[in-house]
């Protein structure tokens, strides 16, 4: 009877999710937009006091050496904060879409201190790493501490990680479109209309908060003199094409990396952030325009013109030292360095045509926005959230239909490539070999919802024709506004959103079963 119950009472309480989450997605963003505002600040503080610090080092070789002594002691203590809590390690996005997916649980209360102090010493270390990662996870667990403090179900639980992904990225970045789009394209995977309007409110609010206090003006600011003239496109063609195969290798040396570290230091965090750490230090004194997140690198890429052997070498080590930085398992993400390595790409190749092809050296510009944008699609899979970011973050909504063919051609490319989109690969990795017990009882009913794509297997297929999964119940069709009780001669078609319910156990094993059903994959 008390199961009956339960599963009676998460059914009707979704009926109101739509109104429900809108109130929730305000108090979540209100809460993550705290965080990760606090946390950019804190960010700004820290990349002022490296310069600061590396300043006062040179031609000074003791000062040298007490930094490198606090960047070993730095690096212990990043070290430490991942043994206590792995689930801080790199970005968080991978560990979010496995929480999402029912296979990976996150204790959100030590999260986020040990996600916060571990990111903001990487970044006060140079480590090449981003804050939008920590910034999503960092989200996402405030949404999580709402859903605990307010006793909600799991089902409401990971609309309410959505809404904190979503406010956290707005707030890092200032983009709450991009940010919604990339929980819905990544992260939540539905778009249907209660998650979408829950998380749009969340990253407003968080939008709002950060911009009355850091400003409103774009992350990039540079000049775009105008259009790419559609004679040129036939090179943006050859500049897609050749973002995919690099984002594809992007993905290979990243993963390699990680692979490398692995064996070496298996078992033993503080061993592993130690590499990272000194070698910001030794950068430090060489080169250390490479160091921190890489914005100084993409300002000055914009507003003066480098030779193209300055910029393959500050492109070659800052590839390196990305992949360094991130392989660690250091508290940081990947999201920026992506996009800063997508400028340097946009900028070598325009630079090259410039030279070779006679182009104007003002579309040098249009080239970097254009490539920041097709290289973050070709490793991460998320086009749509590409091209917005880029809009964003530029404030520069002139480039739609040059982003639509560079994007377009460097996802396909990537596609055609059979390289797996790098968060799946993180994530997969987590996973291997990886035993976690469910929390509590680990018998809390969930509702899933899932669209059905084109040409999925249950698309055009009746209820009693498909193989659901064990352990599933089909609770549901939503088709447009209709809501359906399935039977077995209901007829399920290409749009629908399936609703089932499982419990917290088998929820991992049935959303797998699930995304196969319903995307044909």
């Amino acid at each position: 009877m008390r199961e009956k119950k339960d599963i009676s009472y998460t059914i009707r309480r979704s009926a109101d999710f739509p109104v429900i989450m809108i109130g929730e997605g305000i108090l979540v963003g209100c809460f993550a937009g705290g965080v990760v505002l606090l946390y950019r600040i804190c960010l700004n503080y820290a990349a002022s006091w490296m310069q600061e610090i590396l300043g006062l080092c040179q031609g000074h070789p003791g000062r040298t050496a007490l930094w490198m002594g606090a960047l070993f002691l730095m690096a212990v203590i990043t070290g430490l904060l991942v043994k206590w809590e792995p689930m801080i390690s790199g970005s968080g996005i991978p560990q979010l879409k496995g929480e999402m997916e029912g296979k990976l649980h996150q204790n959100w209360r030590r999260i986020l201190p040990a996600k916060f102090l571990g990111g903001f010493l990487g970044l006060f270390g140079g480590l090449a790493l981003g804050r939008e990662g920590p910034s999503i996870q960092l989200g996402a667990m405030a949404g999580k501490g709402v859903s605990r403090v307010l006793k909600r179900g799991k089902t409401e639980e990971k609309f309410l990680l959505t809404c904190g992904a979503s406010a956290g990225m707005a707030a890092a970045f200032q983009a709450p479109l991009a940010g919604v789009m990339f929980t819905m394209e990544e992260i939540h995977k539905n778009f249907t209309a209660a998650v979408f309007v829950s998380a749009m409110t969340s990253a407003v609010v968080a939008d709002y908060m950060t911009t009355r206090v850091l400003g409103m003006d774009p992350v990039f600011q540079f000049e775009i003199v105008g259009n790419l003239p559609q004679g040129y496109y036939g090179l943006l063609i050859l500049m897609g094409v050749l973002l995919g195969f690099f984002g594809v290798f992007y993905n290979w040396f990243t993963l390699k990396v990680q692979t490398f570290y692995q064996k070496i230091f298996a078992f033993r965090p503080a061993g592993k952030a130690v590499i990272p750490f000194l070698t910001a230090g030794i950068l430090g004194i060489f080169a250390p325009e490479v160091l921190g997140n890489g914005h100084s690198l993409i300002e000055t890429m914009t507003h003066e013109r480098m030779i193209i052997q300055t910029l393959l070498i500050l492109f070659a080590l800052r590839f390196v030292f990305s992949a360094v930085s991130f392989g660690a398992g250091v508290p940081g993400g990947i999201f920026f360095p992506m996009l800063v390595l997508g400028a340097f790409a946009g900028c070598v190749f325009g630079t090259v045509c410039s030279e070779l092809f006679g182009i104007p050296g003002e579309y040098i510009n249009n080239f970097i926005l254009l490539a920041m944008a097709g290289f973050f699609t070709a490793v991460v899979r998320a086009p749509m959230t590409g091209i917005i970011l880029i809009f964003e973050l530029t404030g520069s909504i002139s480039q739609m239909l040059s982003l639509s063919v560079v994007t377009v051609i460097a996802y396909i490319s990537a596609m055609m490539l059979k390289s797996e989109p790098i968060y799946e690969s993180l994530l997969a990795r987590i996973l291997k070999g990886r035993k976690q017990e469910p929390e509590e009882s680990g018998q809390e009913k969930v509702l899933d919802y899932y669209a059905v794509a084109e040409d999925a297997f249950v698309s055009g297929r009746t209820v009693r024709e498909i193989p659901w999964p064990e352990f599933c119940l089909l609770v549901s069709i939503r088709r447009g506004e209709r809501e359906l009780i399935p039977k077995g001669k209901t007829r399920i078609q290409t749009g629908d959103v399936i609703i089932t319910m499982t419990d917290e156990e088998h929820n991992g094993a049935v959303c797998d079963q699930m995304k196969q059903l319903c995307r044909n994959e």
